[in-house]
Parts: C-alpha cells; sequence; structure tokens
C-alpha cells in the first residue's frame, strides 16, 4: 500500500502538485483549486502538528471511527468522491497566492520523511498507528489531487 512516508510516494505527490495550476477546474465537489490548496495545507498542518491544535475525538468517531479507520486503510482503494471537509478544514476564501500555497504544500509533503506527531488524534478515526496515518495521509492528499485531475 501507498504511504506517504515512503520517498517514492512523496515526490509523485509533489510532482502532482506542480502539475495544477489556476486553471485547473475540479472533477467533483464545490471547492475551487486555491481552496483545495488552502483545505490540503491546514489539513497537513493538523496531521504534522505544526500549529497549535487541539486533538480530540468527535462523539460518533467513538462510534463508528475504528470501523471506518480499518475500512479506509485496508487497502489502496482510494478515497470517495464528495466526501464532507470537517468545519475546520472548510475554506470560504476562492482567491489568493496558489503559487505560496503549491510551495507550502509541497514542503509539507516532504517534511512527512520526519514525521514525529505522536499527539495526533484524528477527530473521526481517533488514536492512529504511524502506518495508518502514513496510508491515510497518501490517500487524502491523493484524493484532492484526482479531484483537479492531477
Amino acid at each position: 500500500m501507498k504511504t506517504i512516508f515512503d520517498k517514492s510516494t512523496r515526490d509523485e505527490l509533489v510532482q502532482r502538485i506542480n502539475s495544477l495550476n489556476e486553471k485547473n477546474e475540479p472533477v467533483w465537489g464545490k471547492m475551487n483549486v486555491y481552496q483545495m490548496h488552502k483545505h490540503c495545507t491546514i489539513w497537513n498542518e493538523w496531521v504534522l502538528g505544526t500549529k497549535d491544535f487541539v486533538y480530540k475525538q468527535d462523539f460518533i468517531g467513538k462510534i463508528f471511527g475504528r470501523m471506518a479507520l480499518k475500512s479506509n486503510t485496508k487497502d489502496d482503494k482510494p478515497i470517495g468522491k464528495n466526501m464532507p471537509a470537517g468545519k475546520a478544514f472548510t475554506v470560504k476564501e476562492k482567491v489568493n497566492d496558489l503559487t505560496t500555497l503549491k510551495s507550502i504544500w509541497i514542503e509539507q509533503i516532504k517534511s512527512y520523511e520526519n514525521y514525529s506527531n505522536d499527539n495526533f488524534i484524528h477527530d473521526f478515526f481517533g488514536k492512529m498507528t504511524r502506518e495508518q496515518i502514513g496510508i491515510f495521509a497518501f490517500k487524502h492528499n491523493d484524493h484532492h489531487l484526482r479531484q483537479f485531475n492531477a
């Protein structure tokens, strides 16, 4: 299975991010290419622990999270289309500096090489193993790149 902790997988993600520009249109979903970049940078900050986040699992996640985590990390099946973004990851602004965001996102992908956020708790899945984080971080970034045909 692909994991963001593998260098060749990170290199592939970076190449795909670099292929994006302002003209990319979504294949599904409501986000434009800027909002998707911003969403992914916020999400990666959360997983990497580069900002101050309060990590806790939502109540509904305590009921269904473990089952959903196993389903999402058992194979290479991509995340389905039109999955809702959590409130913390919703981007309302429609336009800003895409070039800067792209650079930030690429640096975040590269920084998974030295991943060390032992405090990370997914808001739905709960506590995850390093292996599960690697698989799901790849799938999340891949999901949004596929959303824009990259």
